[in-house]
């Protein structure tokens, strides 16, 4: 017997807040009786379980390293037609979702998966996954404020927090900056704004790095899938950094 919720997200209808979110708005039916009790557990092996009028179906976990290009969405569907990054998945057949975010105009490394309760953990800010971004920018960036960079930038929605950055290569003649910026958050265009109150705003930016994952072997627009012990390396990760408390910073 495992939670409704988890069940939900293990099944790929959304993350676990948001399957909890539809358990209490009266969305989710078991055996033909509404459930709005979070607690409430049930055997997804002999359970009929049905969200918004439609039978979940148990589907096999799927976990999947997309290189994202520049001028694709970060959805699954896009309402003016435009290419969404599940467009790339040719032969996947399981409904997959990406994982956080990366802007249009942004390229790089995107986890797509099935799997709720894993992404749940790898998008929430408490477990502090490494995002490694390089980003040109303009002009050529003092070392000071790049050390800014790292040390909290104040923006609008607030101090950011701490983090690593450093200077790669710096092309005077072409007046632009090579940096290499490691996070710890996903805000709205957070690499792009911190590079904006510097005074260099970014010309292209790439995620190249999540965790220990990499972009190694595949080329823009290409996939793989993880492999079990990179799934299972994601897991233990979680677990120790919740455990830890985090990163000491």
């Amino acid at each position: 017997m495992e939670r409704l919720q988890k069940v939900l997200a293990h099944a790929g209808v959304a993350s676990r807040r948001h399957c909890e979110e539809l358990i209490v708005q009266g969305k989710v039916q078991v055996n033909g009786n509404v459930v709005r009790e979070l607690g409430t557990r049930v055997n997804p092996q002999s359970d009929q379980i049905v969200v918004n009028g439609r039978r979940i179906q148990l589907e096999q976990h799927v976990h999947l390293l997309l290189y994202k290009p520049t001028g694709v969405i970060t959805s699954v569907t896009d309402p003016q037609g435009r290419r969404v990054v599940t467009d790339l998945l040719k032969g996947i057949k399981e409904r997959v979702y990406p994982v956080g975010r990366l802007d249009y105009d942004t390229s790089g490394l995107l986890l797509l998966t099935n799997d709720g309760e894993l992404a749940n953990k790898l998008a929430h800010p408490s477990y502090e996954i490494d995002k490694v971004y390089r980003a040109w920018v303009k002009g050529i960036p003092t070392p000071e404020k790049v050390k800014k960079l790292a040390t909290g930038i104040r923006l609008e929605d607030g101090m950011t927090s701490p983090g690593e950055a450093r200077l790669l290569k710096a092309d005077v003649k072409a007046g632009k900056t090579l940096i290499e910026l490691t996070i710890h958050e996903g805000r709205n265009r957070q690499v792009r704004r911190m590079c904006e109150a510097i005074g260099h705003p970014v010309i292209t930016l790439e995620r190249i790095r999540l965790g220990f994952l990499t972009l190694e072997g595949l080329s823009s627009g290409q996939f793989r899938p993880l492999t079990t012990t990179e799934v299972e390396l994601l897991r233990q990760g979680l677990v120790k950094k919740k455990r830890d408390g985090g990163h000491k910073r």
